[in-house]
């Protein structure tokens, strides 16, 4: 088997057609001897913010001496980075090795596993193998019914920011996607909640009383800004003074505070994390695709933000970053996610009235503080809304200029044009367009 074979084997299985449910990664599992349970987790989930804090959470336990596992999705640059040990991806060698047994295994099964089953086994398997003494986990999709949620009780069970997303499998309401996320927690579990949720918080409260569990809500309030400029952002938090963190975003801070808030509770369950590896490891962190500076002159920031959350956050940190506005944006977003919702929040300036709906003429009028020019463009994907849809979209909400190019290339070389020397570019919208986006605008 090649390495191309092997991706083709775990890529031609999909989703339709099969059941909701852990029963096919329970029985793949059990044909392999339950790898999964010869491991130790950290569990992630969330709407927004997960992928990040997984990978605070991993270097910090990495700076403390551990061999880490990182189990995450999607990738960006490679499929191997779906999972690494240590920040380094699989190697192809170990992927086809482990894709070659896992094949053989699941031939003898009745129903055949998904790709993401056959990636979660792939995941265990890596892990064990390598002798890893902690995995922070990244749920796929949801919490409950997700192939990770095959795991026992968790050292700790960790909740993100949660928001709207994957509505047709999850729910409709905040209520329900709560329920979905908080399938993580099981019985005496030890659960850090992003909060900031009014709604999501009784949920995730009901689960926590159900499953004789302990609940962790970060003290924001102790959450003190220190420095903040496109290199870095120094913070203090509780008892730590002068923290450090590569990575941008004001919303990147209230996610140091969740993973603080999981080290305290690794301690407790026997990890020696000292405050020395917890401050390396969160200033080593780093995370492509994010709010990521990938070139200086002119600024421009590449964010892989695709829901209205994630949007009126980025939209948020760019106000701290650059007050004066000058921004062009270029814009690609998935068909299947709520492009409609998304713009207005970019055209809004990121602000809503007590979480009402602006007037369009004040949507307008705030989006265009912020940006100078749109530019809509394509993702490389099938699920991709087409320029000319979106910038249609993007003209209903701003007054600003709305151009569509034709493709990613032209889009970004009109991006760059249009900022000039004084501007700034920030690409967003979806995370399938970053690993072009950054060789095309690095």
């Amino acid at each position: 088997m090649t390495y191309e074979e092997a991706l083709t084997y775990i890529h031609s299985v999909i989703w339709k057609g099969k059941r909701v449910g852990l029963s096919r990664i329970t029985e793949l599992l059990e044909r392999m001897g339950n790898p999964e349970k010869k491991l130790r987790f950290v569990h992630v989930a969330g709407t927004n913010g997960k992928g990040s804090t997984a990978k605070m959470i991993a270097s910090v336990m990495e700076a403390a001496g551990y061999r880490t596992g990182l189990f995450i999705s999607p990738f960006i640059h490679c499929f191997n980075e779906r999972m690494q040990i240590d920040g380094t991806p699989i190697s192809d060698e170990e992927l086809i090795a482990l894709t070659e047994d896992i094949r053989e295994t699941a031939s003898g099964m009745e129903d055949k596993p998904t790709e993401f089953e056959l990636i979660c086994a792939l995941g265990m398997a890596y892990f064990h193998r390598n002798h890893c003494d902690i995995v922070v986990l990244e749920v796929g999709l949801g919490g409950e019914m997700d192939s990770t949620n095959i795991i026992d009780t968790p050292e700790a069970a960790v909740i993100c920011a949660l928001g709207f997303d994957h509505m047709k499998e999850l729910g409709s309401t905040m209520e329900e996607i709560a329920r979905a996320k908080a399938g993580i927690i099981k019985k005496n579990s030890r659960v850090v909640f992003y909060g900031q949720n009014d709604i999501a918080l009784p949920v995730i409260e009901k689960k926590v009383r159900e499953t004789g569990s302990t609940l962790v809500l970060p003290d924001y309030g102790s959450l003190r800004t220190d420095k903040r400029d496109l290199t870095g952002q120094f913070f203090s938090y509780g008892e730590y003074e002068n923290l450090h963190i590569r990575l941008l975003g004001t919303y990147q801070l209230y996610n140091a505070a969740v993973v603080i808030e999981t080290v305290k509770i690794l301690r407790g369950r026997g990890f020696a994390v000292s405050d020395e590896a917890l401050r390396e490891g969160l200033s080593l962190a780093r995370w492509p695709g994010r709010f990521e500076l990938v070139r200086e002159k002119p600024p421009v920031i590449v964010d892989g933000s695709h829901n209205p959350q994630g949007v009126r956050a980025t939209v948020c940190s760019l106000k701290e970053y650059f007050p004066k506005g000058g921004i062009v944006f270029l814009v690609g977003v998935l068909a299947d996610k709520d492009a409609a919702g998304m713009m207005r929040e970019l055209a809004s300036g990121g602000e809503k009235a007590d979480g009402q709906e602006r007037a369009d003429s004040q949507e307008k009028a705030n989006g265009q503080e912020l940006a100078a020019a749109y530019i809509t463009v394509t993702p490389p994907s099938m699920r991709a809304m087409d320029a000319v849809s979106l910038a249609e979209l993007l003209r209903s909400v701003t007054d600003r200029p709305v151009t569509a190019a034709a493709s990613l290339e032209e889009g970004c070389a009109m991006a760059l044009s249009a900022a000039g020397s004084e501007g700034a570019v920030c690409a967003m919208g979806s995370l399938y367009m970053v690993d072009d986006l950054e060789r095309l605008l690095g």
